[in-house]
């Protein structure tokens, strides 16, 4: 198989499934990529169209969702158990956000540190799918802010940011 025709797969709807990853072909911003949701409701269609079914509703604005395909106004992103479907691209923003462990068991906390060490202190025992703003990655930890409280989480404790990114 070529390159060229290894880097897009299209689905039954005709829509771009699994591009390569690079640029996006309409925004020039790379795909895939992490953003968030804008509004506590947010329609997540079978394609990109308003004549396309809603297969389901985000209900919950800032919550982070990996954009794995666009077109010229909606993007294909995917959640944290791995559902994907297409969003008009408005309801989108580049803030970035992060989930705890949302893969994890209820009881499971994971330690906000003071610093970006695990011998720092602990500022509080963050719950999975606790939602928190990124402040900055430097690909091993990450600075967030959940409610009142700042401080840094394991990279790889985090869906919305990859492991190895740096996030400025």
């Amino acid at each position: 198989m070529s390159a060229a025709l290894a880097a897009v797969v299209i689905a039954s709807d005709g829509s771009p499934l699994g591009a390569a990853e690079g640029k996006g072909s309409d925004s020039g911003l790379p795909v895939p990529r992490f953003v968030s949701l804008k509004a506590d409701r947010v329609n997540v269609r079978r394609g990109p169209s308003t004549d396309q079914a809603i297969s389901w509703v985000f209900s919950r604005a800032g919550l982070p969702v990996e954009v794995i395909a666009e077109t010229v106004n909606w993007r294909r992103v995917r959640d944290s158990e791995g559902s994907d479907g297409w969003v008009f691209h408005s309801l989108l923003s580049g803030r970035r956000t992060v989930l705890i462990t949302p893969w994890a068991k209820e009881s499971e906390s994971v330690p906000l540190y003071s610093r970006d060490s695990t011998s720092s202190g602990v500022v509080a025992e963050l719950q999975p799918n606790v939602l928190g703003d990124i402040e900055s990655c430097d690909g091993e930890w990450c600075e967030i802010v959940v409610g009142d409280y700042s401080g840094y989480v394991q990279q790889e404790m985090l869906w919305g940011a990859y492991r190895g990114e740096v996030v400025n």
